[in-house]
């Protein structure tokens, strides 16, 4: 596979005005959600006990001309270490420099400053909000326990978003802001750096889909991150982590990893079963690691992939190796849904409905359908394509098509890993 070179600096990059804030900061399904425990196979390392892992590849797979910064990162492992497609590798992030520093001064302190973390070990403040604080995007919590520093003194812009009557206001407040703006805005309330572990989250992990299939890639795992970038309030932005994985894991640096299975998004037991994948975006990871993990243990069953993105040209993610599975014959039907190439927009849900025949054919073949990606709107939208594509198989009406799907996911043959 050959991947452009990787990018390490922030660029301003053309975004689509119908991107909402909200949209663009979000970092990925598994990237705000709190880590599980680890795997049986890898209960030695875990989100209070990483791997230090050595970073082998980083390298953009969007072109320079995309709306989008998409990145292919690969990493090693120690020998023992164990994963299955369908997990997630969980990366702990650190906060950028700039923002360290932004905090700092908007609090006049050095960073020199002792504290205690949350097991009480005493560090200095950078080291606190560099490692430890979730400093990054704004939580309405923050903004609540920041508001009890002041006592009955509370500021009256403060106070104005403080209460469940307020909770609009507040969301409002909060969107596209980082925990400096609220410092900026109302100063003079922190009297001590101890204070800021009552007030901020902690820095947690974020989870990304595996993949890669360890049994093609030993004593590595793979994943690829959108890179979040955007300016609000006349500040540039970027997300904790996937910030982190652009411009500060460069090839031969460490990242803190560790692994966690997920038992509820498995290829079938049954290694002759066809399988349907919907991945549009950076939800086509797992499905990576299926085709590699199939391809490479010689599996039978037959494998169908509906890949969605921008453009073929720019967005194309994992061109030539989705090419290669189909001229090796792993990869048995191949749509892709490439929205902005033409005047009318296209997404997977519509390759979906214009083949719901072959769709169905699949199904009652046996096929597995599993969808990865967004969960606000594809992962419906996928949903509501594949009950028509049943009705429309049966004959049916759409109590009949549910009743169809209920059966598929009692029997785990349609499997979801959204966000």
């Amino acid at each position: 596979m050959v991947l452009p070179p990787s990018v390490t600096k922030i660029t301003e990059e053309g975004r689509n005005p119908r991107f909402r804030i909200k949209d663009t900061m979000s970092e990925t399904a598994t990237a705000t959600a709190p880590a599980p425990a680890a795997s049986g196979h890898t209960s030695k390392y875990t989100r209070n006990a990483p791997y230090t892992s050595r970073v082998l590849v980083n390298q953009r797979l969007t072109g320079p001309e995309s709306e989008k910064e998409t990145i292919h990162i690969e990493m090693e492992l120690e020998d023992g270490m164990h994963y299955t497609p369908g997990d997630a590798v969980g990366i702990i992030p650190t906060n950028r420099i700039e923002a360290v520093e932004g905090v700092l001064k908007a609090l006049n302190y050095t960073g020199d400053e002792r504290v205690l973390d949350h097991y009480k070990n005493e560090i200095s403040f950078e080291e606190a909000l560099t490692r430890h604080l979730a400093i990054g995007k704004l939580a309405r919590g923050a903004v609540n326990q920041y508001a009890k520093l002041c006592g009955e003194n509370v500021p009256a812009g403060l106070k104005e978003l403080l209460g469940a009557d307020n909770k609009a206001k507040a969301e409002e407040y909060t969107w596209g802001r980082e925990f400096v703006d609220l410092i900026t805005e109302f100063p003079g309330i922190i009297t001590a750096p101890q204070q800021l572990f009552n007030v901020l989250q902690r820095l947690t992990p974020r989870m990304y889909s595996i993949a890669s299939s360890i049994a093609m890639h030993p004593n590595q795992v793979h994943t690829v991150i959108r890179v979040i970038r955007y300016n609000t309030h006349g500040a540039e932005r970027q997300g904790v982590c996937s910030g982190n994985m652009a411009e500060r894991a460069p090839v031969g640096g460490t990242m803190p990893v560790f692994l966690h299975e997920n038992n509820a998004f498995r290829l079938p037991e049954n290694t002759d079963a066809p399988v349907i994948m919907i991945g549009p975006g950076t939800g086509i990871a797992p499905f990576r690691a299926f085709l590699e993990e199939r391809a490479v243990t010689g599996q039978k069953g037959k494998n169908w992939v509906i890949f969605g993105e921008q453009r073929s040209v720019s967005d194309f993610l994992y061109k030539d190796e989705f090419e290669e599975w189909q001229q090796s014959g792993v990869l048995n039907l191949f749509h892709t849904a490439f929205s902005r190439d033409q005047q009318k927009k296209v997404y997977v849900q519509d390759r979906m409905t214009e083949n719901a025949a072959e769709l169905y054919k699949w199904l009652e073949e046996g096929a597995y359908f599993y969808v990865c990606g967004d969960a606000s709107r594809m992962a419906k939208d996928v949903e509501t394509a594949l009950l028509d594509a049943i009705a429309k198989g049966q004959d049916s009406t759409p109590e009949a098509a549910q009743e169809y799907l209920t059966a598929m996911k009692k029997a785990k043959r349609y499997q979801r890993d959204v966000y």
